[in-house]
């Protein structure tokens, strides 16, 4: 699943995303989202933008947590890992030895 992202920096916090920083990382195809205040940032070449927003009509959730039954939007993926070990959606997938089509995988 490929996508254009227009770029959208976060606004400044005063620490540095990552484990063990207190929000919640969720997969999101080729990266890691940190959600929090309604709010999913993604790291950009040293610095943080805001992540996609689904883009059905009645959804305002992020693409990363959308729960839409009938989602249409290109950035979201909700998509159940095919693996026989994993029940994980493929957005959030980590298997190492992942064989699903629909899967993608933070880099």
């Amino acid at each position: 699943m490929t996508a254009t992202l227009t770029h959208h920096p976060a606004e400044t916090h005063a620490h540095t995303h990552g484990p063990g920083c207190g929000h919640m990382a969720v997969i999101h195809g080729d990266h890691v989202d940190y959600l929090h205040d309604g709010h999913a940032h993604r790291e950009d070449s040293g610095h943080y933008d805001e992540c996609t927003v689904c883009e059905c009509v009645d959804c305002n959730d992020l693409c990363a947590v959308c729960e839409c039954s009938d989602c249409t939007c290109p950035t979201c993926n909700h998509a159940t890992c095919s693996c026989e070990h994993c029940t994980d959606s493929c957005s959030s997938c980590v298997c190492e030895d992942c064989t699903c089509a629909t899967c993608t995988h933070a880099a």
